[in-house]
């Protein structure tokens, strides 16, 4: 019996160059016949955007990337400090106009939850939606933020 190895150039792989761990990932696809998938897709349909947080000087900011949707396919809770959003991206049915057709975009929904690291003003959180970019503004309480202790001369 005789394996032929094949290897993508890595201008031509399918996912970013990582030296060993993308040879150990192609070599699991051809163990696993996925086909160019990459491996676990075929057992674990799981897609979660990526997603930033950080903290300006009165609000964190969530940030989600999440091409392709409306804004009417979020949904977004606060609930005891955790913050969750949900939603489906929705694609037109292109499989029955086309002929060889390959979908390498994620079609699906999604649920990030995100424990929030200070009590936010949950009657002041905003949402926006821009070019793909879902921008959650979460208000830190006043409670919260740091204050400044006058020192008294008695």
């Amino acid at each position: 019996m005789t394996l032929i190895k094949t290897t993508r150039p890595a201008h031509l792989s399918s996912r970013p160059a990582f030296g060993a761990f993308a040879q150990l990932q192609d070599e699991l696809d051809r163990l696993f016949g996925a086909a160019g998938a990459p491996f676990g897709t075929q057992f674990f349909n799981v897609w979660a955007p990526a997603l930033d947080v950080y903290e300006d000087k009165e609000n964190l900011v969530v940030k989600l990337e999440v091409p392709g949707m409306k804004k009417e396919d979020f949904n977004i809770a606060l609930h005891e400090g955790v913050l969750s959003v949900s939603g489906e991206p929705r694609f037109e049915d292109r499989r029955e106009k086309a002929s060889g057709y390959r979908s390498e975009r994620f079609e699906g929904r999604f649920h990030r939850s995100i424990a929030l690291p200070k009590v936010v003003d949950a009657t002041r959180v905003r949402a926006a939606y821009k070019d793909g970019i879902l921008s959650i503004t979460l208000p830190v309480a006043e409670e919260a933020r740091p204050k400044q202790i006058v020192v008294s001369t008695e």
